[in-house]
């Protein structure tokens, strides 16, 4: 297992890909060798790591650019890497995100699963061996290694996050197009926060300022097959309302993953497919690890629970 699990962001404050530690805990405890390899200098891989707690000890070997005749795309740092590893190239799996990593890996002879950090480039990486939208979507089990067993209910639990303000109007899509009605947020001033999450399908509990404590189920990305031009926030409050409420203060806190943004090929199945996440938010959370996060002191406070 070689990795690469770092947004490129100033140094100090690397950011490490949503559903790394998650990535990298897994494995140590299943006792799978992993080594980091990064084009950066040994100094600057020493700061990264210092930010998140038990990562250095996790890896077996961590080769930086500092060791190697050339950087990526060059394979040399993969192939010190499997060496300080003890392992052939072909019993190597690298997660990158990157084009000049998918290239080394390849070069290297390794397996390679692509997490492109560039929004909407995916189909750039068509040298990568799979490519997915973000590290709640690798399917270790597909390359031989222990799967997560952390799924519950057709969902995967995440730290959860607090995101809200006033309800705005969306694209007139929501209720007319789709017969779905959602309660959209602006992007604006969460652009930060926005980026730190993969695009998908999320769920989790929704607060209206004036009425109550309702569930919910949301996407975050570009709907492919609505094409945006920018990255959005669109909660379905699964509830029946008799009328509008924009302007209205909307508190979220997301608990809970349910899958990658995708396109289809009709409208038809995109319906088809947000409905059956709204089943699959529903009984969810229902769950003890789902519904203790009703009270969240984030929707509580000021709101008439229900």
């Amino acid at each position: 297992m070689v990795l690469n699990l770092g947004h490129r962001c100033s140094w100090g404050k690397i950011k490490p890909l949503p559903g790394a530690n998650r990535l990298i805990n897994h494995f140590r405890e299943h006792g799978i060798p992993m080594a980091l390899a990064s084009n950066s200098p040994r100094s600057f891989i020493e700061q990264k790591l210092s930010n998140h707690q038990g990562w250095k000890e996790s890896f077996s070997a961590i080769v930086s650019l500092d060791e190697v005749k050339a950087g990526k795309p060059s394979p040399d740092i993969f192939l010190e890497a499997a060496k300080q590893l003890n392992v052939e190239p072909s019993n190597c799996l690298v997660i990158e995100d990157s084009i000049p990593g998918v290239t080394a890996g390849k070069a290297a002879g390794m397996a390679v699963v692509a997490v492109p950090s560039i929004p909407k480039q995916s189909h750039l990486f068509t040298m990568a061996d799979e490519v997915i939208n973000s590290l709640f979507d690798l399917r270790p089990e597909l390359w031989c290694l222990p799967p997560f067993d952390d799924w519950i209910e057709e969902t995967l639990p995440i730290d959860s996050w607090h995101i809200g303000g006033p309800v705005i109007k969306g694209f007139g899509r929501g209720s007319k197009v789709l017969g779905i009605p959602t309660a959209n947020l602006s992007p604006e001033g969460y652009s930060d926060r926005l980026s730190e999450y993969p695009s998908g399908v999320y769920f989790g509990w929704a607060g209206l300022s004036k009425s109550g404590i309702y569930k919910m189920v949301m996407s975050i990305g570009w709907n492919p097959y609505f094409n945006n031009s920018e990255k959005t926030i669109e909660p379905w409050l699964l509830h029946e309302f008799k009328d509008d409420f924009y302007g209205e203060e909307l508190r979220l806190v997301v608990v809970g993953y349910i899958r990658p943004e995708a396109n289809f090929p009709s409208l038809e199945s995109l319906i088809a497919k947000i409905h059956d996440d709204r089943r699959v938010a529903e009984k969810a959370l229902e769950l003890p690890i789902y519904l203790e996060h009703k009270d969240d002191p984030y929707l509580t406070s000021s709101l008439a629970v229900k």
